[in-house]
Formats: structure tokens, sequence, C-alpha cells
């Protein structure tokens, strides 16, 4: 008998891939909308912002990118990566008091080659991560397990932040 593991949440993001190159952005999309808790929208900075990934690869992966589009960070002003980091650490600290992770993996991938999935706006990733969070569904099934619908978690963190 095969298993199958259900993921309809994916589909979104599988049958979209494409509309990455069609001139939106959801970095700068998101933001000119109202509605932070649909948009997961967590904090609005002034030269940047948190927002959880729609698509993350734990329960409270953020993100951190500057509301200014661009793709290279050689190009980002001093203000703009100093708010940045400063709401990369504030981001370990709010996932910290609501998940307690056993560390993070903070990173960059700047360029598709660097595997970005957006290429074209950078942004930081937050990822918590525990002791033995890699279990046979990440190392055989390329799957990740998200015991979490993504409004509970945006909720949880909001009421910390």
């Amino acid at each position: 008998m095969s298993e199958q593991l259900w993921a309809p949440w994916r589909f979104q993001y599988v049958s979209h891939a494409d509309d990455k190159n069609s001139g939106g952005c959801i970095f700068c999309d998101l933001p000119s909308q109202e509605n932070d808790r649909d948009n997961l929208i967590l904090h609005r900075g002034i030269k940047a912002f948190v927002m959880l990934n729609a698509y993350p690869y734990t329960s409270g992966h953020l993100m951190v990118a500057p509301y200014r589009h661009g793709q290279d960070i050689a190009l980002l002003a001093d203000d703009e990566l100093l708010e940045i980091n400063q709401l990369v650490q504030k981001s370990c600290g709010w996932v910290t008091e609501v998940f307690h992770p056993d560390g993070f993996n903070i990173g960059v991938n700047m360029g598709r080659a660097a595997g970005a999935g957006i290429p074209q706006h950078l942004h930081w990733h937050v990822v918590p991560r525990w002791s033995g969070d890699t279990n046979f569904m990440t190392a055989i099934g390329d799957v990740r397990v998200i015991p979490q619908d993504l409004r509970q978690t945006w909720d949880l963190l909001k009421g910390v932040v």
C-alpha cells in the first residue's frame, strides 16, 4: 500500500512558481496593502519590515526585507543595513520568546544561483532550529512538516512584537 502525504498549501506556490518573474514582487506589493495578518507582515519599520515566510522551513521562519526594491546588498544605504540587522536581532528575540528554538539559521541568498527564490528583492531569512528537527521526511522525502497554521503563528508572534 502506498502512503500519501497531503500538503495542499504547497499547490499555490508550485502552481505560481513561474509568476515570480512576471513583474510582481511580494516584498513591494504586500507592504503597500493594509491587511498585515493576511499578508503575514509581522512588523513594519522605517526602512524595512518583517514577515512570515508563506512557505517556511520551520515554524516561525521569518523574512526581513527593505522596502526599497533591489537585489544587491552593495546598493543598500547604511541606515537600511542598520535597521535590517536590528530587525534580524529582534526577530530572533520574538521567535525565541514564542517557540524556544535551540538555534537559528540566518542568511541571505543573493541571486538565483545562490538559491534565492525571489532574487529581484534582497531579503534575510531567520529560521529557528531545534535539535533533531531534520528527520526522515526532510532527508528522504524532501518534505518538511510544519505543525502550525501560518495565521496561528502570526497571532502568537504578533503578541510579543
